[in-house]
């Protein structure tokens, strides 16, 4: 893998001063304000790759409340923090998901995977996004056997659905992105809502609405209830609408969106205080949970004013390395200092000091 990723060792138990569960954004950027501190880290992600659900859901998708970013895609900022982070060489376990979390007699802890990798670290991250997330899937019997050839619920590769009769399912913001993306590109584009609220930016409803008026795509109010199969595949989708009438729909790629079905998994077990399946932190100072030496930033966390941001998610991890940095350098004291200005940190970062005048 690029952009200085590592691999594990492949034998016995890793010594780690930090585990950080999660390689999203706000994961990535944990990594960095370890790394200010002198503090390594390792990180583990169910997924095969790099960037949690900006680049699995919607790596194409604009993102514009990132400060002194304008405007870039998932995949982009994921990029850029990879880059930021190539200082302190950060060692990825990918593919893998946290199976065993237990408190050692010394404080520490064991750390296992679901692929058999085992450390034992003196802090704990979970920027473990909304956990173990799965797409909620439709429900019409056999449609799972086309799965990744006409049935798809995340959109990887923009590129196979050009030139194609699109139906696409849902009402939320993934399901007009994407219908009004594909507008112009595909043969034809049909979107499927079961009712004629949405719960996309209201922007987003009025283009599509205006796109339709003009025949550039087709609205459906109705759900998907059966499906024709013809020499092996997919042919149409059968529609039953609000008037109780079925129609039938002829397309080559049907794409869902329903939302995510947020898991915890394993999380679960580890002794964590649980409200509303998300981690219950102490206070905001360091983002602790109720087991010291666990932190928990991001998406998965929760307190009084918590807003699910990308940028909070980033505050989060800052303050959380200092609230570490206890745990690993016991006899240190940590003194705040700034990048701008700092010898020493440019040092680590790899970076000239600039002379004032």
């Amino acid at each position: 893998m690029e952009n200085n990723v590592q691999t594990a060792a492949a034998n016995g138990v890793i010594d780690a001063d930090a585990v950080i569960i999660g390689a999203g954004p706000v994961g990535l950027f944990q990594v960095f304000e370890l790394g200010l501190l002198e503090i390594k880290a390792h990180v583990i992600d169910s997924l095969p790759v790099v960037g949690g659900q900006c680049v699995e859901l919607y790596p194409d998708k604009p993102i514009y409340d990132i400060p002194a970013v304008p405007v870039c895609t998932g995949q982009e900022l994921t990029d850029n923090l990879l880059k930021q982070i190539e200082p302190f060489s950060p060692t990825f376990h990918l593919g893998q998901e946290v199976t065993l979390v237990n408190k050692r007699e010394d404080g520490r802890f064991d750390v296992e995977t679901s692929t058999g990798t085992k450390f034992i670290t003196k802090t704990i991250f979970i920027a473990a996004g909304v956990g173990s997330f799965q797409p909620r899937t439709l429900k019409v019997e056999g449609i799972e056997q086309f799965e990744g050839s006409q049935v798809f619920y995340r959109v990887k590769d923009p590129a196979l659905f050009e030139g194609k009769n699109i139906v696409i399912c849902g009402g939320g913001d993934s399901a007009l992105d994407w219908a009004l993306n594909f507008v112009g590109k595909a043969e034809s584009v049909i979107l499927l809502h079961r009712r004629e609220e949405f719960r996309a930016a209201p922007a987003s409803v009025a283009k599509m609405k205006e796109l339709c008026e003009q025949y550039e795509m087709q609205l459906l109010i109705g759900q998907v209830t059966g499906t024709e199969i013809k020499d092996g595949k997919l042919a149409e989708v059968k529609v039953t609408g609000a008037d109780g009438v079925t129609r039938r729909l002829p397309l080559d790629m049907l794409l869902v969106f329903f939302g995510l079905s947020p898991k915890l998994g394993p999380i679960a077990e580890w002794g964590l205080e649980i409200e509303r399946k998300q981690l219950k932190v102490m206070d905001t100072e360091k983002f602790e949970t109720n087991v010291p030496g666990i932190f928990a930033v991001g998406d998965i966390n929760t307190y009084p004013g918590k807003k699910k941001l990308i940028l909070s998610g980033f505050h989060e991890a800052a303050l959380a390395a200092f609230g570490a940095a206890p745990y690993i350098f016991p006899e240190k004291k940590i003194h705040m200092q700034y990048t701008t200005t700092s010898p020493k940190l440019h040092k680590i970062l790899g970076v000239e000091s600039p002379v004032f005048d």
